[in-house]
C-alpha cells in the first residue's frame, strides 16, 4: 500500500515536471517568435526610414541642380539680351544721325530759298522746327553718345551738353506746338487771323517761347555732379544726390515730364480737333453754296484747305505717334516707382524707356520726308538741290576742259 502510494506520488511528480518544463519552453519559444518578429520589423523600418531619407535627400539634390541650371541659363539669358539691347542702340543712334543731319540740313536751306509757294508764318515755322530737330540729333545723338573721354566728358562741358539736350528737345517740341496753333488760327480764326498770321508775330512767338524754354531748363544744370576727378579735373557726370534728395525735386521731375510730353500732347490734340470739326463745317457749308449755284467747277478754297490740313496732320500726327510710347512709359515709371533699374537693361520699364527715346528722336527726321510728300514744290526743290552738287561738278569739268 505504501509501495503503491509512493509510486503514484511520483509519477505526479514527475508529470508536473514535464508539463512545467513544457510550459517553459514553450513561452521561450513563444518570446523567440516574438523577438524576432520585434527585430524584423524594427529593421524593416529601419531600412525604409533609411530608404526615405535616400529618397528625400536625391530629390533635393535633383531640385538643386536643376534650380541652379536654371540660374545659370537665367544668367546668360540676361547677359545676352543686356549686349543686344546695347548693340540695338549702338547701331541704331550712327545710323539715324547720318540720315537726320543732312535730311535737316536739306529742309532749312531749301525752305529759307523761300520758293515753297508756302506763306511766310508756315515757311518760318518750318525752318524754326528744322533747326530745332538738327540741334537734337548733333547735341542728344552725337554729342552725348560718341565722344566718350574727350574734352566733351569734362564735367562742366557735360553738363553743358545735357542742359541743352534738354533745352532742344523741348523746343522742337513746342515749335510743333507754336505751329499746331498757328494753323488753327489761320483755319478756324478769321478774324485773329489778320493780327496773328504774320511774319512779325511768328518771329515773336518763336523767340518767347526759346527764351522760356532756356529759362525753364535752368535746373538741369544743379541736377548733375562729377562723377570722378582725375589730377584735379573733373570728369563726367552723374546725378546729384544732393538735388534728387531736395523737396523741390519730384515737383521738377513732374513739371518737366508733364511739360514736354503731356501737355504737347494735349494741345495738338484740341487745336486738331477743334480744326477738323471747324473745316468739316465750312466744306459743309461751301458745298451747299456751290450746289445753290449750280457751279461744277472746281473750288480752290477747298483745295487749299486740304493741303493745308493733310502738312498739319501729317506732322501732328507723326508727332503723336512716335512721341506715345515714351508718354506711357513716363507716366507708369512715375506712378510705380520704376525710375531706377539697377543695371539690368532687360527690365521691361527699361526697355519700354529706351524703345520710348529711339521713337522720340526718330520724330526729329520724318518732316523732310513728310514734306517731300505732300508739298510739290518742295519736292522740285529737293531735286534740285541735290543735283545742284553734280551740276556744280559737271560744270568745273566743263570749264577745266574748256581751258585746257
Amino acid at each position: 500500500m505504501v509501495y503503491h502510494e509512493y509510486l503514484m506520488s511520483a509519477v505526479i511528480s514527475r508529470v508536473c515536471v514535464v508539463y512545467h518544463e513544457y510550459l517553459r519552453s514553450a513561452v521561450i519559444s513563444r518570446v523567440s517568435v516574438v523577438y524576432h518578429e520585434y527585430t524584423r520589423s524594427t529593421v524593416i523600418t529601419s531600412v525604409c526610414v533609411v530608404y526615405h531619407e535616400y529618397l528625400r535627400i536625391a530629390v533635393i539634390s535633383s531640385v538643386s541642380v536643376v534650380y541652379h541650371e536654371y540660374l545659370r541659363h537665367a544668367d546668360i539669358s540676361s547677359k545676352m539680351g543686356q549686349i543686344t539691347t546695347l548693340l540695338i542702340k549702338e547701331i541704331y543712334y550712327p545710323i539715324l544721325a547720318a540720315v537726320g543731319v543732312p535730311a535737316n540740313l536739306m529742309t532749312i536751306v531749301i525752305l529759307s530759298r523761300g520758293n515753297c509757294g508756302l506763306s511766310n508764318c508756315i515757311s518760318v515755322y518750318m525752318v524754326a522746327m528744322a533747326t530745332a530737330d538738327l540741334l537734337v540729333m548733333i547735341i542728344n545723338i552725337i554729342f552725348s553718345y560718341h565722344f566718350p573721354l574727350s574734352f566733351l566728358s569734362h564735367t562742366p562741358v557735360c553738363r553743358f551738353i545735357l542742359y541743352m539736350a534738354t533745352v532742344t528737345l523741348d523746343l522742337s517740341v513746342w515749335f510743333t506746338v507754336s505751329f499746331t496753333f498757328d494753323r488753327f488760327v489761320a483755319l478756324c480764326c478769321r478774324k485773329f487771323k489778320t493780327n496773328y498770321c504774320t511774319e512779325r508775330t511768328t518771329a515773336a512767338v518763336i523767340t518767347t517761347v526759346s527764351v522760356l524754354i532756356f529759362l525753364k531748363g535752368i535746373p538741369i544744370l544743379f541736377v548733375y555732379s562729377h562723377e570722378q576727378i582725375i589730377n584735379k579735373v573733373q570728369w563726367g557726370c552723374r546725378s546729384s544726390e544732393a538735388f534728387l534728395s531736395s523737396p523741390p525735386a519730384i515737383p521738377y521731375g513732374w513739371f518737366h515730364g508733364i511739360s514736354l510730353i503731356w501737355l504737347p500732347f494735349t494741345l495738338i490734340a484740341l487745336f486738331n480737333s477743334l480744326t477738323i470739326r471747324r473745316i468739316a463745317m465750312a466744306n459743309r457749308t461751301r458745298r451747299r453754296l456751290r450746289d445753290h449755284n449750280s457751279e461744277n467747277q472746281s473750288d480752290p478754297e477747298i483745295g487749299n484747305r486740304r493741303k493745308s490740313i493733310i502738312l498739319l496732320f501729317t506732322i501732328s500726327g507723326s508727332f503723336i505717334l512716335l512721341w506715345l510710347t515714351t508718354s506711357v512709359s513716363f507716366v507708369t515709371t512715375r506712378l510705380t516707382n520704376t525710375n531706377y533699374y539697377r543695371g539690368d537693361r532687360t527690365n521691361p520699364a527699361y526697355i519700354a524707356a529706351e524703345t520710348g527715346a529711339m521713337l522720340k528722336y526718330l520724330s526729329c527726321c520724318p518732316n523732310t520726308c513728310i514734306y517731300a510728300a505732300t508739298q510739290r514744290k518742295f519736292r522740285e526743290e529737293l531735286k534740285k538741290l541735290l543735283k545742284s552738287p553734280w551740276t556744280l561738278i559737271l560744270r568745273l569739268v566743263k570749264n577745266e576742259r574748256n581751258a585746257n
